[in-house]
């Protein structure tokens, strides 16, 4: 079989934070000669609430083309990099629901020995992101994940500051959705150490 690793990127995003360093993150993946998907977790919000927000409701409908994760996407992945806004601290819904669907995948082993790492943005600079990716982590642990965080590996972490995952400090404004050098930067070393890792396990396992 191909010593390409497959990364699969699931997130949710709202208003487009999320969206955008997905995008890097899978940039930056393919340039390290990973194979990836890009995944969207099915909005659960009412259309009502989407509308309210002109924001959101134009994210919404610009990302309606990006698939929504299956069961199948986890079984081709040999690594995940899962994205989540804060939510009070923790992970949105959206998301939270999509990882409440694979318990039969968790039960019949699938899940283990895969590479899995994480990222997130809230609105404000203390507002969650460890948190957030500490709570994404906790169902890495059930699954018998191997977790890559980026921890302090690369001078660029000491400018983005965080050693758990990518996090971005989303400024509400005219420039919401859009990801600064810092956030690309460290999207870009959390891609290659995932891949990095993810490969060097694959090729020792001989896949």
């Amino acid at each position: 079989m191909s010593e390409a690793v497959n990364l699969a990127i699931i997130y949710y995003s709202s208003t487009g934070t999320g969206t955008a360093i997905a995008q890097e993150l899978s940039d930056a993946a393919e340039k390290a000669g990973a194979n990836t998907r890009i995944r969207k977790a099915a909005e659960l919000a009412p259309q009502a609430a989407i509308d309210s927000n002109p924001t959101w409701a134009a994210h919404h409908a610009s990302t309606s083309h990006i698939a929504a994760p299956t069961q199948d996407d986890l079984r081709w992945a040999d690594a995940v990099i899962w994205g989540s806004p804060t939510r009070f601290g923790n992970i949105a819904a959206q998301l939270k629901q999509f990882l409440d669907t694979l318990s039969p995948l968790w039960q019949a082993g699938e899940l283990a020995d895969k590479v899995y790492s994480a990222y997130t943005s809230t609105g404000t600079r203390h507002g969650g992101h460890e948190s957030t990716l500490l709570a994404l982590y906790n169902t890495m642990y059930h699954f018998g994940g191997v977790i890559a965080p980026p921890g302090y590996t690369d001078p660029v972490k000491f400018v983005d500051g965080n050693p758990y995952g990518t996090s971005h400090h989303a400024i509400f404004g005219p420039g919401l959705g859009s990801i600064d050098d810092d956030t690309r930067n460290a999207a870009r070393h959390q891609a290659e150490r995932v891949v990095k890792i993810a490969g060097e396990l694959k090729r020792g396992r001989g896949l």
